[in-house]
């Protein structure tokens, strides 16, 4: 069963594409951005990773071509974004919590839906991250930042050990429905207390002779 089918998680799944797009446009609006290119950086930011995980797998056409509920979001997330400025400010830590859950969501459906195809578990591990965090990926680049996921911060590392967890309680029989919510919890529990106890990784760093 795909996150789609469950309208809670669909719904969540809405929610963080929403904030993906605010996350973008406060990007874009940092970077003193138009308005046309701060819509880029927050499709890109929402949908991006969603998109390089379907055009990998063959799934076309990509999945937001499919249900304009998720452009709608994203215009929503601009608007909010321009429009209540300190609102958004005031609420970040809220936002934080929208986007771990974000990543939660679209790490378990994009390996869901990468499974379907016939894909090997590893595979599909992979591409559950690329879903999550390739869309700001893109966005950092675009705005000329180091991405997220290069640094010490533990981001993309908690969805590749929430794919891992996945796929074990898959291979052990554990129900879908349980497997979903025991993967998405979990990923979200691992960067909560990366960022409370400013867990990172190590940084490698050239040995200079």
């Amino acid at each position: 069963m795909l996150l789609e089918n469950i309208p809670i998680l669909y719904s969540l799944d809405l929610i963080g594409t929403l904030v993906f797009a605010i996350s973008g446009t406060l990007t874009a609006m940092d970077k003193r951005f138009d308005i046309f290119g701060a819509f880029v950086i927050a499709f890109i930011t929402a949908v991006g990773g969603g998109t390089i995980r379907d055009i990998l797998i063959g799934s076309q056409p990509v999945g937001w071509m499919q249900d304009l509920n998720y452009l709608a979001a994203i215009v929503l997330g601009v608007l909010l974004a321009y429009f209540m400025q300190r609102l958004i400010q005031y609420l970040r830590r809220t936002f934080f919590l929208f986007d771990t859950i974000g990543i939660g969501i679209f790490t378990v459906l994009g390996l869901q839906k990468t499974l379907t195809f016939g894909i090997s578990p590893e595979i599909a591990i992979l591409m559950g991250t690329v879903s999550a965090v390739f869309g700001g990926v893109l966005r950092d680049n675009l705005s000329n930042e180091i991405p997220l996921i290069f640094r010490k911060e533990v981001y993309a590392t908690a969805c590749l050990a929430g794919g891992i967890l996945y796929v074990l309680l898959m291979k052990i029989g554990i129900p879908e429905q349980i497997n979903t919510v025991v993967t998405i919890l979990f990923i979200i529990s691992i960067r909560i207390l990366a960022v409370r106890f400013h867990w990172s990784l190590p940084v490698i760093q050239r040995r200079l002779k």
